[in-house]
Parts: C-alpha cells; structure tokens; sequence
C-alpha cells in the first residue's frame, strides 16, 4: 500500500475541513434528500462532534427524536474520524456537484446539523409566551416552582387531564422529571391514572427509559399488572432488560 506523503496531523485536519464542508452543504439538501439519508447524517455529525451517545432517551411523544437517538445510539463507540469519513461520504453521494461551490460559501454561515437537518426531522414544541402558559407547560418543562405554586394555591388539580387524557404525572415521566414526579406524588397524584390510550406513568417511564422513575413508581405504588388499550404492560413497551427485570419482580405475587 502506498503511503500518503502528508502527515497524520495533517491528514486529520483535511479530514475535518472535508467534514466541516459537507456540513455546510446539508443545509441544502435537506428539503430533498431522503429521511433515511438524514438521520444517517444526523447520528454521524452528533459522533464526530459529541462522541459516543450518553444522553437519555426522548420522550414517549418523541417519535422523532427517539429515531434520530437511536440512531446515534447504533453506531456505539465508532470514532470521531470513521463519523467524519461516513458522513462527508453520504454527503457526497447526495450532492457530487456540490462539493466545488461550498468553499465559497464556508464561514459566512455554518450548520451544526442541530439547525437546519434537525427541524426536519424533529417537531419542536410551540414556542409559548410565559404569560400564556398553562400548568401543563410548567409541567414539561420542569418549572417545579410553577406546578407546586399552582397546586398550593388550588389554581389547578393535580390530577386534570388534557386533550388525549394525559395527566400531569404522566408528563412528568414522560420527560424524566423525577423531583416533579415526587412532588406530583406528594400532591395525591393518581399513581395509576391511564390516559385515552390506557396507559399509566408507569407505562411512559417504562417506554422512556427512565429507571429511576420506574423505581419511584413501583415503591409508591404504581401497579405494573395494568394493561394498556392494547392489552400491553409497562414491562412490554420497554427496550430496557433492567427496567423489565424490576417490573417483573413487583409483579410476581407476593409470598
């Protein structure tokens, strides 16, 4: 095999100028490469740039952003420079006659592919205005003092529900909010609560991946006997062999 004159220092920094290139040029082509093309794109500039995914999974609502984590997930601990190498690949094989164009266009406005390619693959949430927020809204975002301030006052029912039937126990363990979990338990929150689609916190937590919350759930009471509309349990909706294995032992019977 020949060996490359240029030295491996150097080989890394073209290498990463070649990446920093095709980024530039996804702005582009999102509008038409195809969905499968772009999570690929995605999960590869996350491992260049962040390295092995270590961030919790999505929300049960997420569709899209459990995709693009699993994803990221999947390439386990592939290095920086095999992402790069993958990524500035696919991007040629999208656009071959981009490639000459895009050196002009570098450094007036850089992707981080959380911008452009992100949007398309995940619905982010309406931005709302604080005045217009409900105790919903303070709920999914974690606004702990809000929903305790709310719930003191009895300016709102700990266990109201919204539009698909969704108690606010059931948002807070679909985001992982596990101090609001307490709080909204300590407030006489359904434990077992089940929303349009017959499914409980327990069922959410499960789903997401939460353990400790999971944990939570099950030493306050939660029952993972209920079935969701589908006749499924929680220990059924998780990936999660642990979180399943727990389930398990607090529904086998006592004795």
């Amino acid at each position: 095999m020949a060996s490359r004159s240029s030295s491996p220092d150097s080989d890394g920094s073209e290498l990463q100028e070649e990446f920093e290139s095709a980024a530039d040029r996804v702005r582009e082509l999102v509008q038409t490469a195809p969905r499968d093309k772009l999570l690929y794109l995605y999960a590869r500039y996350k491992q260049a740039k962040v390295g092995k995914c270590d961030t919790p999974k999505p929300g049960f609502f997420d569709f899209e952003g459990q995709r693009k984590w699993t994803a990221w997930k999947d390439l386990g601990d592939m290095s920086k420079e095999q992402a790069m190498q993958e990524y500035v690949s696919c991007v040629n094989e999208l656009d071959p006659e981009g490639s000459a164009k895009c050196s002009e266009r570098r450094g007036s406005h850089k992707t981080t592919f959380g911008g452009a390619a992100v949007s398309c693959l995940y619905q982010e949430e309406e931005t709302i205005r604080e005045e217009d927020k409900n105790i919903f809204d303070f709920c999914r975002e974690n606004n702990i003092e809000q929903v305790s301030r709310a719930l003191s006052a009895k300016t709102a029912d700990v266990n109201t529900k919204d539009e698909e039937g969704r108690a606010l126990l059931h948002w807070a363990c679909d985001r992982g909010h596990k101090e609001l979990v307490s709080l909204l338990l300590s407030n006489n929150a359904d434990i077992n609560c089940q929303d349009d689609e017959g499914q409980t916190p327990l069922h959410y937590a499960s789903a997401c991946e939460f353990a400790e919350i999971v944990e939570l759930l099950l030493e306050a009471g939660a029952d993972p006997s209920i079935k969701d509309s589908e006749g499924s349990l929680p220990e059924e909706v998780t990936e999660s062999s642990s979180i399943s294995s727990l389930l398990r032992q607090y529904t086998a019977p006592k004795g």
